[in-house]
């Protein structure tokens, strides 16, 4: 998908995106978010979208979303200033395969339902290693396509509809794999029905950096 029809997609889905997807996906974006409360620092969540997952994040963590549509940023700002989110300190349009963050910024990057929507979705793993901190964690919530049976044939059947859906349904993880700074530390199968893969990456270097 292109950033044209990603913008065109999410302005519509904005105003009714937390009542369907956002539901679907609600057990994928709990398992993340209570993992990375495990964890202490930064926090860069790429795909913030309505800011579903920004009233789960412990105050101890200091979160940092973007996003690439505007219309759905307008909802997160409404649900931070609503609720109060201090340990929410920027909300910000970007796009993920060319981040304005230094290198080396970040304890914990997190993707959560966005690497099957986004274009290029290799640029923006290497973006998301490169503001991470060495020792730090990537975590991926996605949907993955599977090799045989009868999803991954409805799979194939629906992978051509990506432009209007707004996600491709045929993704491989192996497009999320390949950054040769991340070293793959953790992959299991989240609810609902095990739809949704939950991929933890590490950065390599800096052993002493807690992980």
């Amino acid at each position: 998908m292109e950033i044209a029809a990603i913008k065109n997609s999410y302005k519509y889905w904005a105003p009714v995106y937390d009542y369907t997807f956002g539901a679907i996906t609600r057990a994928g974006r709990r398992w993340a978010v209570d993992y990375i409360n495990g964890r202490s620092g930064r926090v860069l969540e790429i795909g913030v979208g309505t800011g579903l997952s920004l009233h789960r994040y412990g105050s101890h963590l200091d979160i940092t979303g973007i996003d690439v549509s505007s219309d759905m940023l307008d909802k997160a700002r409404q649900k931070v200033a609503e609720k109060g989110l201090t340990h929410v300190t920027r909300i910000s349009e970007m796009d993920a395969r060319s981040l304005a963050f230094p290198d080396n910024h970040f304890d914990t990057v997190v993707a959560m339902h966005l690497v099957s929507v986004v274009p290029e979705p290799e640029k923006v793993l290497a973006e998301m290693a490169r503001v991470c901190k060495p020792g730090g964690e990537i975590l991926i919530v996605n949907h993955f396509a599977r090799s045989e049976g009868f999803l991954a044939a409805l799979e194939r059947l629906f992978a051509p509809l990506a432009n209007v859906i707004g996600w491709h349904s045929d993704f491989e993880m192996e497009k999320v794999t390949g950054v040769s700074s991340l070293e793959v530390t953790a992959v299991k199968s989240i609810p609902p029905f095990g739809m949704f893969t939950f991929l933890r990456q590490r950065k390599r270097g800096a052993d002493a950096v807690a992980a």
